[in-house]
């Protein structure tokens, strides 16, 4: 049952591919055109005028070693000896080894990655998400915080200053009636 709800499922999509392609086109009996059968029509055309021609057939013959010509390895099989590839298999074995020993660790590591604690990740995903938000509030206010303290600091060192100002004047204007009168400073 299955798979005939599966053929016809492909069916109708290829119906509705060929109306795509075609259109509402229509062979000479007055058909809908099929691209299936175009498809055999053409593979029929070629297969017909390949086997009329001799040097085709020879083709098609030679077509895997052709294949196998055509494979960029294939330089490398004919002119690297065997003796000179165990040469680099053992000039790389160190690295080699490391990297299966890196490969066995990953596959030792395999059942943390099956753990609860991964399979709950998109539950933290969103309780890190509002985290993040709040975090990112709290920082702005604590910038906007940040910049009235500072305001305030300025503000206190320049009431400190213009009261430092003050009070040497003062200290001077003393001064200088201690010594009109002649009081000598206590020191």
């Amino acid at each position: 049952m299955d798979k005939k709800m599966e053929t016809d499922n492909l069916e109708m999509r290829l119906q509705a591919l060929e109306s795509r392609i075609y259109g509402e086109r229509r062979n000479k009996s007055g058909k809908p055109v099929k691209c299936a059968e175009s498809l055999a029509r053409i593979q029929a055309g070629l297969t017909n005028t390949a086997n009329k021609r001799e040097r085709v057939k020879i083709l098609h013959k030679k077509i895997e070693d052709l294949v196998k010509y055509l494979d960029p390895q294939f330089t490398d099989h004919i002119t690297v000896p065997d003796a000179m590839k165990l040469e680099f298999i053992l000039a790389e074995e160190d690295f080699l080894l490391s990297q299966a020993a890196l490969l066995e660790q990953v596959n030792s590591l395999q059942p943390l990655l099956d753990s609860t604690y991964i399979r709950d990740v998109p539950e933290h995903a969103t309780k890190l998400q509002r985290l993040s938000q709040i975090h990112i509030k709290e920082q702005d206010q604590t910038e906007a915080q940040s910049v009235e303290v500072k305001k305030l600091f300025e503000e206190y060192n320049k009431m400190m200053f213009l009261l430092s100002k003050q009070f040497t004047q003062w200290d001077e204007t003393l001064r200088k009636m201690e010594e009109a009168k002649g009081i000598r400073p206590v020191e």
